[in-house]
């Protein structure tokens, strides 16, 4: 068995070592001319300052949480390993964030740069920038996870290998937090500040001022490009670290109320070594053609992923065999069952979000009656495209689990459903790629823009854009869902956890205090979204009244003779961002604490199954409504129904304006906010039951 674990360590080496190699890859493309260094420069300035920012105000937060969980360990109220587990947690987590950013920051003008010689240059080194984020993020969980296991057998080494097994997942379930608290503040600050910049550069660029997208006029574009770094490659990394890394382990805590034993707790780091490998190798199935059509370019990712799944699905079989034996070979089928749903959900996501089909064609048709046909449409398909991405994670969920041996060892069951959940995540290092390549592609074209590039540069740079929009909406489709069935396994370790510290609970819907924990636990949902979405609303205004004020005060900045401030638009969302987000934080921490001293852990586990429950409809509703809005407006920009600068486009671009901060902050926050009280739940549970009113 020591030897099937030996696939994690080297997993992690292999996905570090390769994301190294295409760093070099990439950095060995010319940068193009001096004007495209200078504005690749500004923007890698910008997000460098926010980071700074961001990681100080995190160091802080981190330190008080650290000091809590040092007095409760002394209180004995929590394993004494945990605190330093949360720091490490938070602490690759916010490095791979990192890593991210800055190789994405240096290959916006690459990508730029290559595209004057051809659309596969160009997509090859987008792509390889997000590759490195998946494998990043990936590799270090991966790392993580391998230290933690071997340090915690190693301290506990005396133990009988039951009683091993046990503390070593319990502990290890914990440091998960770490991870979760790092995600949250990435995501929801990271959110606050690229939506900020976006939706004022838009409001005034566009519809004030009829000029074009990443105009260099407009002081806001520097800083939107700052936030699409921060916000869609720093904080989507930061958010799938967490359910990469929350869904291993919280299966490998489930391993053992299911009777596996070690080779239990074993499989899901063997099947996320598995995914590993088919990920690098899904990787060099992406090219395209040159004057590749839409469809043509997304297939071009489309067998990345489906090779990667397909391998994936192949190696899972001799893992399941050697590791758990024949007798339990169902549990393969569970794998396949979250498999089936990352890929279904990806179709459905791109079915409602990509302008190729139907749904986001509708939107575009509807702004000739003005913007709020528009906004009503993408509601209704943001709606609507909930409804077979529900059923997909339900049939998921219910399939897992009797494939496992659910009808006869129900905790067989349940870790069958936190095995789907390893294996819709085994694929993340290309499917976190097909995602994170977007903003370089995004930044890419503004820089073609800025720096005055040839039309061509900017036809292939906006078709690698509009594929982003389409994979980085499928992106979210697959965090949400991954991060539904990982807070499911979540919710069930957190009743092992209950009934491993003797306390028994009665879960039974017509419990009230079950009851009132759901309602909570929906309302959380309605209020995390509002904070984010008001906060975001202010900074826009900040950003708004700096661009009117400029282009006021700065003589011959209209003409195009004077080069706009756009640092201090940058400074303004930075700081927006960072007093924004404290709230979302703080809440979503004490929100379960507080829950469980008044209500008990009925109540905590209402909480949690009204969150996740709502959230999740909520966060497809948000992801996808936002991407139709984005895509309509797109699609009218090719030239249909009149093209830019039409009263049509101008209706789209409110709705794009509106769904910007619902795809990219408020509804991929919600990911983090499910699995971040199912961590906080866990970590403070033996708190909760030294203090609960209902003991």
């Amino acid at each position: 068995m020591e030897f099937i674990f030996l696939i994690v360590p080297v997993s992690s080496i292999v996905a570090l070592g390769f994301a190294v190699i295409l760093i070099f890859y990439i950095l060995k493309k010319p940068e193009g001319g001096p004007l495209l260094v200078r504005i690749a420069e500004a923007v890698r300035e910008g997000a460098r300052g926010y980071i700074r920012r961001q990681y100080t105000v995190v160091s802080i937060f981190f330190g008080i949480v650290f000091g809590v969980l040092l007095v409760l360990a002394v209180l004995r109220l929590v394993p004494p390993p945990v605190p330093f587990a949360f720091l490490t947690g938070g602490f690759f987590s916010g490095l791979a964030g990192f890593i991210g950013l800055s190789v994405s920051t240096r290959a916006s003008a690459r990508t730029a740069y290559a595209a004057k010689r051809s659309l596969n240059a160009s997509l090859r080194i987008a792509f390889s920038s997000g590759m490195v984020m998946g494998l990043v993020v990936v590799g270090l969980a991966l790392l993580d996870l391998s230290i933690w296991y071997t340090l915690l057998n190693w301290i506990y080494k005396a133990k009988p290998l039951s009683e091993k097994i046990e503390i070593i997942t319990s502990t290890m379930l914990n440091f998960g937090m770490g991870a979760s608290f790092q995600a949250l503040f990435a995501r929801v600050g990271g959110g606050i500040f690229t939506k900020a910049a976006d939706v004022g550069a838009d409001l005034v660029g566009k519809v004030e001022k009829g000029i074009p997208e990443d105009d260099p006029r407009n002081p806001a574009v520097i800083a939107d490009n700052v936030g699409d770094n921060v916000g869609d490659v720093a904080g989507m990394g930061a958010d799938l670290y967490e359910s990469y890394a929350d869904s291993i382990i919280a299966t490998m805590a489930l391993a053992v109320a299911a009777g596996l034993g070690l080779k239990g707790v074993l499989l899901p780091m063997a099947i996320a070594g598995a995914g590993l490998f088919s990920s690098i190798i899904g990787y060099f199935f992406v090219h395209t053609k040159e004057e590749a059509t839409q469809s043509a370019l997304i297939w071009a990712l489309r067998r990345g992923i489906y090779g990667a799944s397909f391998l994936v699905a192949i190696l899972s079989i001799p893992v399941v065999y050697f590791v758990i034996g024949r007798e339990n070979m169902g549990v393969y089928l569970s794998i396949l069952c979250g498999l089936s749903a990352g890929v279904i959900i990806g179709f459905f996501t791109e079915y409602f979000t990509s302008d190729t089909y139907p749904p986001t064609r509708a939107i575009s048709a509807s702004s000739a009656t003005g913007p709020a046909t528009v906004i009503l449409e993408g509601l209704s398909v943001g709606m609507l495209s909930s409804v077979p991405v529900v059923i997909t994670v339900v049939l998921a969920i219910i399939g897992s689990f009797l494939f496992a041996g659910g009808g006869v060892n129900f905790n067989m069951g349940l870790y069958g459903v936190g095995i789907a959940a390893v294996g819709m995540l085994s694929t993340l290092g290309i499917t976190l790629a097909t995602d994170a390549y977007g903003p370089v592609a995004d930044n890419a074209g503004g820089n073609a823009q800025m720096s005055g590039q040839p039309p061509i540069v900017r036809e292939r740079t906006d078709a690698l854009d509009a594929l982003g929009n389409t994979t980085a909406a499928t992106g979210k489709g697959f965090a949400i869902g991954s991060a539904a069935l990982t807070a499911l396994a979540l919710l069930v370790a957190y009743r092992n956890e209950i009934l491993l510290r003797g306390k028994s609970i009665e879960i039974v819907i017509t419990n009230p205090r079950l009851l009132a924990g759901i309602f909570i636990g929906s309302m959380l949902v309605f209020w995390f979204c509002a904070l984010i979405i008001k906060a975001i609303g202010r900074a826009a205004q900040s950003i708004v009244m700096e661009v009117r004020r400029q282009w006021k005060e700065i003589p011959g900045l209209r003409e195009g003779k004077r080069k706009p401030e756009y640092e201090k638009a940058v400074v303004i969302c930075t700081r927006s961002a960072q007093r924004e987000m404290i709230l979302p934080a703080i809440s979503s921490m004490i929100a379960p604490i507080v829950t469980g001293i008044l209500l008990g852990v009925e109540g905590v586990l209402g909480l949690l199954a009204g969150a996740i429950t709502t959230g999740f409809a909520m966060a497809i509703f948000m992801a996808n409504s936002g991407g139709a809005w984005d895509n309509a407006k797109k699609y009218i920009e090719k030239g249909n129904y009149g093209g830019k600068g039409t009263e049509a486009h101008k209706a789209t671009v409110v709705g794009d304006t509106v769904g910007d901060p619902l795809k990219d902050a408020a509804g991929p926050s919600l990911n983090i906010l499910i699995k971040m009280m199912s961590m906080v739940s866990i970590v403070f549970l033996g708190l909760v039951l030294a203090v609960s009113i209902f003991r």
